[in-house]
């Protein structure tokens, strides 16, 4: 085996060292700004699986790579309650200093959330006109209880992605729950069961 591979250390490995206790190796690499960014995965993903929201899940499906994983929102009150929604977290080479591209799976009516999974959430983004989009001091664990609050705390929304849905719930709760419950039934039941 090459020096280089016995010297390298998976992100997996890193996790559990840091979990442990033990001090985190990190492998040299010529990409300073990944090695950086998985430095901090390894300590944001720690804290982010222990403090969970109880209606959410975190999937790796690679535990080698920590810059790539999968939430699930499972509201247990309001108008999406019964249902279960699908969003992948991809953090990019320059995090934190940039936010991770976060995008819903599972067709939603939504006014924050397009029917193509764009997500409107200030805080996902790169620059913002107030205090509430992205800066270094965030983690992921802002990430995921953004996400969750976005079934929760509905009626104080300025800036909607999808103004059709976020007018309906204007102008007809009733009618806008009916639409909800219809997609929740269409599109996001199937997961649920899994």
């Amino acid at each position: 085996m090459p020096k280089q591979e016995r010297n390298m250390i998976t992100l997996s490995k890193k996790l559990k060292q840091a979990k442990e206790g033990k001090p985190v190796e990190i492998a040299h690499s010529p990409d300073k700004r990944a090695s950086i960014r998985d430095k901090l995965l390894v300590k944001e993903v720690q804290e982010m699986e222990s403090n969970l929201p109880p209606t959410c899940k975190v999937n790796f499906d690679d535990p080698d790579k920590l810059h790539q994983f999968n939430i699930t929102v499972a509201p247990d009150e309001g108008f999406w309650q019964g249902g279960t929604f699908d969003f992948d977290v991809d953090v990019p080479e320059d995090y934190n200093i940039l936010p991770p591209r976060v995008q819903c799976n599972t067709r939603i009516w939504h006014p924050n959330i397009a029917e193509n999974g764009d997500i409107c959430l200030s805080l996902l983004r790169e620059t913002s006109l107030d205090a509430t989009g992205w800066s270094p001091t965030r983690t992921l664990k802002d990430v995921v209880w953004g996400l969750n609050a976005l079934f929760y705390e509905l009626c104080d929304f300025d800036d909607p992605l999808n103004l059709e849905a976020a007018e309906h719930w204007l102008r007809d709760k009733e009618s806008f729950q009916e639409k909800v419950t219809s997609y929740i039934e269409r599109y996001a039941k199937s997961l649920a069961k899994r």
